[in-house]
Order: C-alpha cells, then sequence, then structure tokens
C-alpha cells in the first residue's frame, strides 16, 4: 500500500506534483534482497520539452520494496519520460534522483534492444547471467568437498551463502523457468534470427529476458502490448506476486487492477488503492467541477458500477443479448454468416472448417496467438482475400466498415477536423445530433489536436482518428482490427461507450480482456491448427467454460 505523510491529503485523496509520495508495500520481500525502507526517489523533478512545455514541476516520489504501481495518463502526458528518468536513461531534467547503492533495475523500453548477434534463446538467456553463475559456483564449492584436502568449515560457509542468494534469486530450477517464460509470452523460436523479428516479436524476447532477470525494480513501459490476452494473463499472475517493485505502464485495466497504487499523469494526481479505488477517487474529483468534466464523469461512473457490480462482468452484455433475443423474435436472424471456411498460407492452416453466425446488434471479439488467423478472417470477410473452401454471405442490407490495423484510409492533407467532420458542424450519432468538435473530443482529441494535419499524427492519434471516423459511417457492420492498441485509458472508455451504443453489428480484434469483458456478446477463439470456437459470452465467461473442459 501507499502511504502519505500527515501534513498533506488523506487517503485515496490527489496531491499535486508538489506533493510527495510514499509507495510502499503489503510485503517486506525485496525482489533482490536489497534491506531497508526506500530504495529509489525522485525530488523537486522538473522536465520541459524543447518548445519549453513543461512536462514535471516539483514532482516528489519515492518507493519501497515490493510495491506494484500503475502509471496512467493519455498519450504525450509524459509517463514514458518519468520511466526513462527513474530507469536513469533520460539525464535531462532539474532536480534530483536516487536510487539505493547496488539497486538492480530492469527497464522495457517500446522500442527494446536486443543482441543482433545472438539468436532468440541467446538473448532470452542473457536474463539470467547471474542466475547461471551463481549455480556454477555452487556446484563448484560441491564438487570441491570431494578434495582430500578440503576446508570443509570455509566451504560450508561459502555455499551457504550461495545458497541464501540462489534462493532469493529463486534460480533453483533455470531450465523449467526459462521454458515456461518463453512459452507464456509467445516467444518466437529459440533458434530464430532476431534481425529479421517483427517489433512485437522483439519486445516479447526483451519481456521474457527481463522478468527471468529479476532484477529489484521492474520497468515496464506498455508491457502488455503485442501480447495476446493468454500471455497477459500470465504476466498479471507472475507481476502480482513478483517480490520486487513494479512500475507499469499499462491501459490494460486488469492489470492496474492488482496494483497497490496509480500516478496519473497530466493532471499530477496520485491515489493509494487498486485501479476500482482510482475509479472511486477520480470520478469524486471530478464530481468537483461537474460542468467542465460531465462527459468524463459519467463514463468513470459507468465504468465504476460495472465493476462494483456482483454481476459486473455480465450485466451490460446480458441487457445486450436480450435485444438481440428481440431481434430474433421479430424475425431477423442474422447479419453474418461463416460456413465451413477453411484458410491456408505458406503452408500453415490458419482457418479450418469455420462456421458460426452473427446475430444483429452482436459484438463478437476475436481473440488468439498473433498470427492464428484473425486479421485473415477479416480480409476474407471484407472481400480482400479469397478462402480455400467454404463461403461468406452477408445480410441484404448490410453496410461493412473495416478498420485495419495500418490505418492508411486517411488522408494525410486533411486536419483532424476535416478528416472526421467532413466539415459538418454537427454529426448524428446513434440517433442524436451533437456538436462535431465535441464528439471528436470525445476520442481524446481536444482543442488544437483537431487542427493538426493526419499526415502529423503518432501510430495512437491516427488509431483514434479513423474509430472516430468509422464510427460515424453509416455502417451497420464493423470490422475492427486491434483497436485498442495504442490507446489511453480515457479513449478506451470512449471507445466501449461507442460500441455499447452502436446500433448495427461489431466485430472486434483485441487483447485487451477488460475491454472484451464490458463490451462482448460472444467470443470467437482461436485455439490452434486452424481450430476456433464461437462462443455467447464474454472473454471471462469463455475462460471460466474453457478451464471447465
Amino acid at each position: 500500500m501507499w502511504r502519505l505523510p500527515k501534513q498533506h491529503l488523506p487517503r485515496g485523496g490527489g496531491i499535486s506534483s508538489s506533493g510527495f509520495l510514499r509507495m510502499m508495500s503489503a510485503t517486506n520481500n525485496a525482489g533482490g534482497g536489497i534491506p531497508g525502507d526506500f530504495i529509489a526517489h525522485v525530488k523537486d523533478l522538473g522536465v520541459s520539452l524543447p518548445n519549453g512545455k513543461k512536462l514535471f514541476e516539483n514532482m516528489n516520489l519515492a518507493f519501497l520494496n515490493g510495491a506494484k504501481i500503475g502509471i496512467l495518463g493519455s498519450n504525450g502526458s509524459g509517463k514514458s519520460t518519468l520511466m526513462k528518468v527513474i530507469a536513469g536513461v533520460n539525464k535531462d531534467f532539474d532536480g534530483e534522483r536516487w536510487t539505493k547503492p547496488g539497486l538492480r533495475i530492469g527497464y522495457l523500453q517500446q522500442e527494446p534492444q536486443l543482441d543482433p548477434n545472438k539468436t532468440v534463446f541467446e538473448n532470452v538467456m542473457d536474463g539470467i547471467k547471474e542466475s547461471t553463475a551463481l549455480l556454477k559456483q555452487f556446484d563448484d564449492v560441491s564438487a570441491a568437498m570431494g578434495e582430500p584436502d578440503a576446508d570443509f568449515d570455509k566451504l560450508l560457509d561459502e555455499q551457504a551463502k550461495l545458497q541464501e542468494r540462489i534462493e532469493l534469486l529463486d534460480c533453483w530450477d533455470l531450465t523449467y523457468e526459462v521454458e515456461r517464460a518463453m512459452a507464456a509470452l509467445r516467444v518466437p523460436p529459440g533458434d530464430s534470427d532476431v534481425t529479421v523479428l517483427s517489433g512485437g516479436e522483439r519486445r516479447r524476447v526483451a519481456l521474457c529476458r527481463l522478468v527471468l532477470e529479476k532484477p529489484d525494480i521492474l520497468l515496464l513501459d506498455e508491457p502488455t502490448n503485442h501480447l495476446d490476452a493468454e500471455s497477459v494473463g500470465w504476466l498479471e499472475t507472475y507481476l502480482k506476486s513478483y517480490k520486487g517493485t513494479v512500475l507499469s505502464i499499462t491501459h490494460d485495466r486488469y492489470v492496474v487492477k492488482t496494483r497497490d497504487g496509480a500516478l496519473e499523469r497530466g493532471n499530477n494526481y496520485v491515489y493509494e488503492g487498486n485501479y476500482t479505488y482510482f475509479l472511486e477517487q477520480k470520478r469524486n474529483r471530478l464530481s468537483m467541477d461537474k460542468k467542465r468534466e460531465a462527459v468524463r464523469s459519467r463514463q468513470l461512473a459507468m465504468e465504476l458500477e460495472w465493476v462494483q457490480t456482483h454481476q459486473g462482468n455480465k450485466k451490460g452484455t446480458k441487457a445486450r443479448q436480450r435485444q438481440i433475443d428481440e431481434l430474433k423474435n421479430d424475425g431477423i436472424n442474422w447479419v453474418l454468416v461463416v460456413s465451413n471456411l477453411s484458410k491456408t498460407i505458406d503452408g500453415k492452416c490458419l482457418i479450418k472448417n469455420l462456421s458460426f453466425e452473427i446475430e444483429p446488434n452482436s459484438i463478437v471479439g476475436i481473440v488468439g496467438p498473433n498470427g492464428a488467423g484473425k486479421s485473415t478472417l477479416f480480409n476474407i470477410i471484407a472481400g480482400e482475400m479469397d478462402a480455400d473452401a467454404g463461403s461468406v454471405t452477408l445480410g441484404q442490407t448490410v453496410q461493412m466498415g473495416f478498420v485495419t490495423q495500418s490505418r492508411k484510409e486517411l488522408k494525410s492533407r486533411n486536419t483532424v477536423y476535416e478528416e472526421i467532420s467532413g466539415d459538418n458542424e454537427f454529426v448524428e450519432v446513434n440517433g442524436d445530433r451533437i456538436n462535431t468538435r465535441a464528439y471528436i473530443a470525445s476520442f481524446n482529441l481536444k482543442g488544437q489536436m483537431q487542427e493538426k494535419h493526419v499526415g502529423k499524427l503518432s501510430g495512437g492519434e491516427r488509431n483514434r482518428v479513423h474509430l472516430a471516423k468509422m464510427l460515424l459511417g453509416g455502417h451497420n457492420l464493423i470490422l475492427l482490427d486491434e483497436p485498442t492498441n495504442d490507446l489511453d485509458v480515457d479513449t478506451l472508455r470512449s471507445l466501449e461507450m461507442a460500441l455499447a451504443e452502436f446500433g448495427g453489428v461489431s466485430m472486434v480484434i483485441s487483447h485487451d480482456r477488460w475491454f472484451l469483458d464490458r463490451i462482448a456478446t460472444h467470443i470467437l477463439a482461436y485455439e490452434g491448427d486452424g481450430h476456433a470456437t464461437f462462443f455467447e459470452g464474454n472473454y471471462t465467461e469463455y475462460e471460466a467454460t474453457k478451464a471447465k473442459k
């Protein structure tokens, strides 16, 4: 847990960046055995951009062993910059950064570095150099005891010290740990050449190397990016029991929900407690300025209600399921029918005899490992790729919209406002006529951002523009390929609300379990070797049913 000094706000209240936060742990076990209280801090931290904009001013943070902290905030608010300062990578700042002598810091950057002269396995093994060396020393000492002239007292003392360190790092069974981590994180084959890996594959290799290294402080910048839902679940469980301190920038709200506290960048507020408590306190803070933050306060209240409800993971999707049943009773039975679909690419079977029907008003979440064939299915449904066998049938009145991962359909010369609005001052959203700029702002594209040219946007910003435009397109079937990538939590809420209120059918490829639990009426799960299961219910219900089998 966290504790605030008495002169500052009480438990759960926000404090400004000039306040002082102690990030505490419910456990006294350190990741690498560094004893004592504070292990790192930043004091009077100030960072400015080249244009003079201040990201931080007089920020004070201190960390204790075992704390689990989620760093939240909109894109561009300085989360990665703060992490680089703590990691010692960014030295261009005012104020003081201190770490306890001997502290081992592990840092997962958004674009991690791998040794190009080593294979995937060799790069992963770099994370356990210390553990490997300790085990070798232990074996050498044990072997030395068999010598006729062995100094048993000295050797026993040395062996005891080595054993203590080995047990602290939990590295007796390294082979099993390496195999488990590589499998859970879907790391490419060990003999692969790292120079030909994709960005996502490189991140998985670097993350695997880092969790095996077990530093005293784990600094993770978007660790769940490029991980499928099962891998994210494994990482969540691993970090929950991690003995050291963890700071993670993530938009995965199930991961944040397991944290002891949250630091919200952009507003410079800190909150004690997990994501549920963060929602409660942020809603209370926003209610102090109801006029300015009415929409965001409503979104937070809705999400908090969903979290706190005993049947939270079923409430919204079951209501939508009732609407589906009503439409079926009216004789409207399907929007899309897939029959015995099969597709093989480069000798790999991606889709095998896949059949399902999608009814009106459904939201289908599509999950599975990277490269399993999810995007291939979308390309076939959209008519951009032929199937080897089987058929795809659309309803007679279906108007399809397709948001690909590339987002190439946007016009670079247009401003954000022009691209989304078509120069219309008002737009119609689910039957309501609203101001266009207000609609665009709900996707965290506010103020001057609306006058920025699309060609100069980041990947996450382009994603938001594409989503905002797509949901105005008059479609009644939309295919969204990884729409939750690069979105901050506020924008994810806006997308959830937009899809929940959308009157048509949505098919969404996503690894965000919280997102899928809130919106999905059905799950299409790729389970390997081209086989997929079509399930009625959200992701948590699918996982529970799968576990029973």
